[in-house]
Parts: C-alpha cells; sequence; structure tokens
C-alpha cells in the first residue's frame, strides 16, 4: 500500500508514534524515525523496520526548533531522496488547572505541540510543492475537539492543530497534497498509564465503545490517510476514540 514511499513520523521513539512507525513499514514505507530524548528506543524502531527489510534511520531534534526541524529535513531529503508522508505526532504535557499553571508550562506545550507542526510542515512545503504530491497527517486530541478540566495548554495546542491542519489543506489541495488531522481519545500509552485509577475509571465513563483505545487504532487510520485509498479526503478530523466526541 505504501511501497516506494518515505515517511517522516514525528516522536517516533515510542508510545502513538512508535506504532505508526512500525505500521507504516509494515505496509512498505521507508521510515525516518524522529526523536527528542530517545535515543535508545529511536534506535530500537530503527531496527525493527529494518527487519522488515525497510529503509530506516533515527533522526534528533526538538520540532520546537525551527532551525533544527529545517536541518532534519534536509538531512531526510538528501538521505533518502525524497518525503513522502509527514506525520507530525511529538507532543507533550503539563496538565494543570489554569490558576496553578505557569506560563512556562503554557508557552512548552504550545511550542512543541502547535509551533512543532507549523515547523514541520512549513519546511516540508517547497520540497512538496515540487514533487506536485504528497501526505500530511498531523495529530490532534478528543481534548482539542472537546477541551479538557486541567489541560488548557494541551487542548488549546491541539484545536490548534485542527486550524492549521484545515488552513494547509486549502493551502495545498491544487498540488495533489492532502492534510488531515487524526484525534486519539483514550489510548493505553504509559501517559494513561499513569493516571490514577479513579481518573480512568472516570474517563472510561465518558467512551461509549466502554474500552480504552490502542496505539495500533491510530497507526491504521494514519496509514489509511497515507495512502492512495484516501486520496480525495483532506482538511478532516479524523475522531479515533471510541465515540467520545460524537
Amino acid at each position: 500500500m505504501l511501497t516506494g514511499k518515505v515517511a517522516l513520523v514525528t516522536g517516533a521513539g515510542r508510545g502513538i508514534g512508535r506504532e505508526i512507525a512500525l505500521t507504516l513499514a509494515e505496509y512498505g514505507a521507508d521510515v525516518i524515525v524522529n526523536y527528542n530524548g530517545s535515543k535508545e528506543k529511536a534506535e530500537e524502531v530503527v531496527m525493527q523496520i529494518e527487519a522488515m527489510g525497510r529503509k530506516a534511520a533515527a533522526m534528533q531534534c526538538s520540532v520546537a526548533d525551527f532551525e533544527a526541524c529545517g536541518k532534519m529535513i534536509t538531512d531526510a531529503l538528501a538521505e533518502f531522496g525524497h518525503v513522502d508522508i509527514l506525520v507530525n505526532n511529538a507532543g507533550i504535557t503539563k496538565d494543570n488547572l489554569v490558576i496553578k499553571m505557569t506560563e512556562a508550562d503554557f508557552d512548552a506545550v504550545i511550542d512543541t505541540n502547535l509551533k512543532g507542526t507549523f515547523n514541520t510542515m512549513k519546511h516540508m512545503y517547497r520540497p512538496f510543492l515540487k514533487q506536485k504530491a504528497g501526505r500530511i497527517i498531523n495529530l490532534s486530541s478528543v481534548s482539542g475537539v472537546l477541551g479538557n478540566a486541567g489541560q488548557a495548554n494541551y487542548a488549546a495546542s491541539k484545536a490548534g492543530v485542527i486550524g492549521l491542519t484545515k488552513s494547509m489543506a486549502r493551502e495545498l489541495a491544487s498540488r495533489n497534497i492532502t492534510v488531515n488531522a487524526v484525534a486519539p481519545g483514550f489510548i493505553d500509552t504509559d501517559m494513561t498509564q499513569a493516571m490514577t485509577d479513579t481518573a480512568k475509571e472516570a474517563t472510561l465513563a465518558q467512551i461509549p465503545l466502554k474500552r480504552v483505545g490502542t496505539p495500533k487504532d491510530i497507526a491504521e487510520t494514519v496509514a489509511f490517510l497515507a495512502s492512495d485509498k484516501a486520496a480525495y479526503i483532506t482538511g478532516q478530523v479524523i475522531s479515533v476514540d471510541g465515540g467520545m466526541a460524537m
């Protein structure tokens, strides 16, 4: 489904990003595994992808750093020749009620989750235009769709990703470049496993399907949007949340 394609996945050393990178490789793509601090985990993902017979490379870069993003993409294009799929997955949380939230915590989440998404898309803009083809999939969140108490910074960043996705989709549609967002709900990751049992039970009560999602649920949706099967889909937000946001 993705044979001959090259994908760049940010924050791919662990969690949802790791599963996205591995799933894209399963469908035939070569993968650039971006990471910030998880070098060993990113290199493990590279080894797993290479074991599938695909080409892979780990590239370190904080997506919040505009210049570093530019260098990463220049390096990726030099090593792989082209990039066809950009998955903006890298993200952080610094949860707190606004009354207790510091300006630094607000800024850090916006810089990584929202500006980081802008940074990679900005640097991939011209290469995609030259190719007259490309797929961009941005990771939003159910929090960005519904809002969530204690996550004003995170929800604002992920709502911003939706606006950015729709705007970029309009800018790039005439060049055969699609831009979509995936909005995960309550997914079984290190982040959600750290929640208290009470918080988990309260969240489960809001999910019509009455179960937690898996990283694979998200990865398969991303793979579909990256494929030719989704060629006529752009500017959309696909909620993968067990029905939370309906």
